[in-house]
């Protein structure tokens, strides 16, 4: 199949597949050769079409170190009495744009969180989570010591509540509404409307050794390149107008799929989060970005450039994250940067395509707990997958975006059905 995206003076015709193609390494080759192409048909090469996108990064990795050199700090904080109020300064939206993440100070009470850590604790133990755990169910995240840091639980009452609470909602909203979600005369997504994505939670216990996570982004893998939507969705870095792409630009990316694997998110997420369970301090294996959203125009354009092998995506491929590494991004790795410290009730973001990692550490001062909560607009594909959290929200069940662990389909004292509040039948589909 091929697809054809707005372009003068020419059109190079682009293969996508919408599944995994048998042969991946031929399938990089033919996609990395019509790419080229489609960019020099526009009359400019590769090597300036990237040239444009590494000034940017360049420009933006510079404020960042000159940023940490003064002692200042690179994560934008707001907090969420001034969203709720709507007296977040004009200067503290553009630095959220700017770097694509923020620290919501206080978007629930301590008390609150805390109560909630504590609650989750009661909920596994009740129902002998650690006397029936059966290891990690797959390798992204690893284990401490013979408990898990990472629990596969989705369902308990402090995760919906947080889920489907006002003041999370209202956090969405503000963070959805950065976005363009209509263009075009197409509505891309209800920027006041969440899918409630359900994600797990992490528990790492005082002491711990972690060896962290390596920096990688998660909005897919070679689909990125490869299937229709997407190709829509970065058609600027594609067509020779890489100066018109704007990382905040909602068109196409609400239909796009991802490739089957372990890694995949059948959701659209503007921002990926986690609310924190507990306070904890910048040094303590916490996450750290690339706090700049035009880096996937990097990402993308760099596999093209001669010196990466023509079967080669700069290591991308299906059934992993999508990885960034000194060998094919030292620019972007000089820019990663550690949250501040955070207590609980805070709540930490960052723009869907940008590259994290959690930092390594050893013999954790406090406790590093966390709830996974994204902000996932109501959209076609959220809509869609939807339909799969309801029936996974009704029986227990991991939903399918995660190992099939199923560890509450039989536990007491989960959320039910007739707890739902209007935004949580709404982020359901029930409304």
């Amino acid at each position: 199949m091929t697809v054809t995206t707005e372009q003068s003076p020419a059109v190079v015709e682009l293969p996508h597949w919408e599944t995994v193609p048998s042969d991946l390494a031929e399938a990089t080759r033919t996609i990395k050769s019509a790419l080229r192409a489609r960019i020099e048909a526009a009359g400019r090469s590769v090597e300036e079409v990237f040239a444009v996108a590494e000034a940017k990064v360049a420009e933006r990795v510079a404020e960042i170190k000159a940023a940490k050199e003064r002692g200042e700090t690179v994560w934008p904080v707001i907090d969420y009495t001034d969203i709720e109020n709507g007296t977040v300064t004009p200067e503290q939206l553009a630095k959220l744009r700017r770097r694509g993440c923020l620290v919501v100070r206080g978007h629930f009470e301590r008390e609150q969180a805390l109560g909630w850590d504590a609650d989750i604790v009661d909920y596994v133990e009740q129902n002998e989570f650690f006397e029936n755990y059966r290891g990690p169910g797959d390798d992204f995240f690893g284990s401490v010591g013979s408990k898990p840091e990472i629990y596969p639980i989705y369902w308990s009452k402090a995760q919906m509540e947080a889920r489907q609470s006002d003041r999370m909602a209202r956090v969405q909203a503000f963070l959805n509404h950065q976005w363009t979600s209509e263009s075009d005369g197409v509505q891309w997504f209800d920027p006041g409307r969440d899918s409630l994505y359900p994600d797990r939670i992490r528990r790492r216990p005082p002491g711990a050794d972690s060896a962290g996570l390596g920096a990688h982004c998660d909005p897919g893998t070679l689909d990125l390149w490869m299937t229709e939507a997407y190709q829509r969705a970065f058609r600027h870095l594609f067509d020779g107008t890489i100066e018109q792409y704007d990382p905040w630009d909602a068109a196409h990316r609400t239909a796009g799929p991802q490739y089957p694997g372990s890694t995949m998110c059948s959701a659209f997420r503007t921002f990926q989060g986690w609310t924190a369970l507990s306070d904890m301090d910048h040094d303590q294996g916490v996450l750290h970005t690339v706090p700049i959203p035009e880096a996937m125009a990097y990402l993308l354009l760099r596999p093209l450039l001669s010196d990466v092998p023509d079967d080669d995506m700069c290591g991308v491929t299906t059934n992993q994250v999508f990885p960034a590494n000194e060998k094919w991004h030292p620019l972007l790795i000089e820019a990663l940067s550690g949250i501040p410290d955070v207590k609980a009730g805070d709540s930490v973001w960052w723009h869907c395509d940008m590259i994290h990692s959690v930092a390594p550490v050893q013999d954790q001062q406090g406790w590093g707990n966390v709830m996974y909560i994204p902000a996932a607009p109501w959209c076609e594909r959220n809509e869609a997958y939807a339909a799969n959290v309801r029936e996974s929200f009704r029986t227990g069940s991991s939903p399918s975006d995660f190992p099939e662990e199923h560890y509450e389909r039989s536990w007491t004292g989960r959320f039910e059905l007739d707890q739902l509040n209007e935004v949580g039948r709404r982020g359901l589909g029930l409304a």
